[in-house]
């Protein structure tokens, strides 16, 4: 008799991890948002999330770590680059995703908690990713406007949304005031001036 043949081992395919990653990240954040960076405990993201707190010490072995991927992935959040057909249009829409984004409860005092973790190379790693991803995110605009002839074609794109965004992100950092329609369209209007052919 001769034995049966032995099925090969299943490929894992990263269904459940990539759950239970998104669980744990969603959880850290809306424990950052709630309670600040200072305040995140792996046990309540762990109940958050319904996993074993040693998941979490296995996956990121530091509530540090874990602040940084969650950070990381914020940056991440499903903004597409805008394709209205106009450059004014794309521009306002980059912004009214950004205000969408940083004007969320408790995403200003996590961007601004993390600005301020100078001295912790992972969370500084993960500021860099959080901002070389919105650059990103949103150059194949500038690209687009410069191939048509709307925009220099010396603009820089990060240079460009540098001078399109900065004001958004003083506002939320540093005056407090409401990120409105009226600033949408000043940062709109003085990005194409300063930077037409």
């Amino acid at each position: 008799m001769s034995p049966e043949p032995v099925a090969p081992p299943r490929k894992r395919t990263g269904g459940r991890s990539a759950r239970v990653r998104d669980a744990v990240l969603a959880a850290t954040l809306h424990q950052v948002l709630d309670h600040g960076i200072e305040g995140l405990s792996l046990g309540s993201v762990a109940v958050r999330a319904g996993v074993a707190e040693t998941t979490l010490y296995r996956r990121w072995g530091s509530r540090t770590a874990l602040i940084a991927d969650a950070v990381t992935q914020l940056a991440e959040i499903g903004n597409p680059p805008p394709h209205t057909g106009a450059l004014r249009g794309d521009l306002r829409q980059v912004l009214e995703q950004i205000g969408d984004l940083i004007t969320r409860p408790g995403v200003a005092r996590l961007l601004g908690t993390a600005a301020a973790l100078d001295g912790d190379p992972e969370l500084t790693a993960a500021r860099t990713a959080f901002w070389d991803n919105r650059f990103a995110q949103i150059a194949p605009v500038i690209d687009r406007a410069r191939a048509a002839g709307t925009l220099r074609a010396d603009a820089e794109p990060r240079a460009v949304l540098e001078t399109l965004t900065a004001p958004l992100y003083f506002r939320l950092l540093v005056t407090g005031e409401a990120i409105d329609d009226d600033l949408i369209d000043r940062c709109t209007e003085h990005t194409i001036t300063l930077y037409r052919p």
